[in-house]
């Protein structure tokens, strides 16, 4: 003869945001198994759920690594100082563990620093790009100024020549 067993109703949410707010790497029997649930009690309750309240359900969206970048700045800026168990509280209440946070907060500096390094590297780049065309001008000037001095040497030298006849 089966034996029944009654769920608390905070346990049947329980696993129901358990299944809901799963990764890709869980399936729903794994959760089953490790709730010690029957595999079909859990679809039952998945479906009652989808029928009953579908905007209350936890969306997928909400899995840490499904996090648009503006959420995950959002996150970083809400949790700065939070330490401990305060921290500890966000976190629960928002699905995301305090790895995930770091995890993010490093990923924001690698970026930031590496646009921080290419828009140096193109600065970088136009300077020399400047510097060079200074120092062609520059060289350009420095021949044409040779050559005025030159003419003027070859002037001087030629009235001498002549003695002032030429005037």
């Amino acid at each position: 003869m089966k034996t029944y067993t009654r769920y608390s109703e905070d346990f049947k949410e329980q696993a129901l945001a358990k299944v809901f707010s799963r990764g890709n790497d869980q399936t729903i029997q794994s959760i089953a198994d490790d709730l010690n649930l029957n595999f079909q009690t859990l679809k039952t309750w998945m479906k009652k759920a989808k029928l009953n309240n579908p905007l209350d359900r936890p969306s997928k969206s909400k899995r840490p690594q499904d996090w648009r970048p503006e959420e995950r700045l959002a996150a970083l800026q809400q949790t700065y100082g939070l330490v401990g168990e305060e921290l500890n509280a966000w976190c629960r209440e928002h699905g995301v563990f305090a790895h995930h946070l770091e995890q993010w907060k490093a990923d924001f500096c690698r970026h930031d620093c590496a646009s921080v390094n290419r828009e140096e590297a193109r600065s970088l780049q136009s300077l020399k790009a400047d510097n060079q065309r200074l120092e062609r001008e520059l060289h350009r000037k420095d021949k044409a100024l040779a050559e005025a001095a030159a003419l003027l040497v070859l002037q001087k030298k030629f009235q001498a020549l002549l003695g002032g006849e030429v005037e």
